[in-house]
């Protein structure tokens, strides 16, 4: 006999029956978690104690929520459910319409790209409006995943031009011109997590395909000086470590009709103790122009893995 301080939600056989209680109940821990009291199943019904009738009634718009966002395509995991408690925890309806809405899709690519939270959402809905766009905050925020979605949904379907990856080069005293092999090979290492990010959102013969056509370019920040970049998209990674002279060097090589969103973490600078990061700089610089728009991702925004997630938290309670 159900106790009247227990909620249940009967489920159709389905992705969704299947999804919420796979990867070992790590999805009802999850939601427990979340709601602050237990969630399983009975049967094909999942319960929810609680004597906080508000908790109940947050149950069940999060079960609908959930049914919904996995009738679109979502997969159904940690992620997704933290990301939508941070949506319908925020004030107002406006976030979790957000988090509904910005959808990436790529024309001839392997996936849609869904926001994993509202600053993930933000940070889509940003790039998409502004001309200029910044990513800051630790990894794990999905910076250059979003980035890289964006970027290929334009130029695939033709809006923009040409896609141009670019960041600083120059690590642990080694120069360009002192590794082996042409500019490609070069700089090709450096670029790798970029590369990721396309290879996990589109076929590789397209991403040949790109590269054979000439419309996606790679291109070190030094190389960058006297071009006018009109028509692309640009993503300049790692820009923790560019100086203020080189990161307005960049911002001054858009030209018509490109876009451009540049992404780092402050936390993370390479640069000489004594040199001003030029992301932070331009963070002050440009902070009141209405057309540059600005994501600061935190720890909370992390959409690894829960233990990357205690990893940096233990890391950063240590330091």
């Amino acid at each position: 006999m159900l106790l009247r301080s227990t909620v249940k939600v009967v489920l159709e056989e389905g992705d969704f029956l299947s999804q919420i209680c796979a990867y070992d109940d790590k999805n009802l821990k999850a939601l427990s978690a979340v709601l602050g009291a237990p969630v399983y199943f009975f049967g094909n019904e999942l319960h929810f104690q609680s004597d906080n009738p508000q908790a109940r009634q947050l149950f069940g718009n999060f079960i609908n929520e959930l049914q919904n966002q996995v009738s679109k395509g979502r997969v159904l995991d940690e992620n997704l459910i933290h990301g939508l408690d941070q949506a319908l925890q925020a004030t107002g309806d406006s976030s979790l319409k957000l988090f509904q809405d910005e959808v990436v899709t790529i024309p001839q690519g392997l996936v849609k790209v869904y926001p994993r939270g509202v600053s993930q959402a933000e940070y889509v809905k940003g790039i998409r409006e502004h001309e200029l766009s910044f990513g800051i905050g630790p990894a794990g925020t999905g910076k250059t995943y979003l980035a890289m979605a964006v970027a290929l949904s334009e130029v695939l379907s033709k809006r923009r031009r040409r896609l141009i990856l670019s960041r600083p080069v120059v690590e642990a005293g080694e120069s360009l011109g002192f590794l082996p092999g042409d500019l490609s090979q070069k700089i090709s290492p450096y670029l790798r997590p970029l590369y990721d990010a396309m290879e996990d959102l589109l076929p590789g013969e397209i991403i040949n395909r790109l590269e054979e056509n000439l419309i996606l370019e790679i291109a070190p920040l030094a190389y960058m000086r006297g071009r006018s970049l009109k028509n692309c998209f640009v993503i300049l990674d790692e820009a923790q470590n560019t100086t203020p002279t080189q990161m307005k060097m960049f911002l001054t090589r858009l030209g018509e009709g490109s876009k451009a969103v540049i992404t780092g973490d402050p936390s993370q600078v390479d640069l000489p103790r004594h040199q001003e990061s030029g992301l932070v700089h331009a963070q002050k610089v440009l902070a009141e122009l209405h057309e540059v728009h600005f994501t600061n991702f935190e720890k909370k925004d992390v959409v690894r893995s829960s233990l990357v997630k205690r990893i940096i938290e233990a890391y950063d309670a240590h330091d």
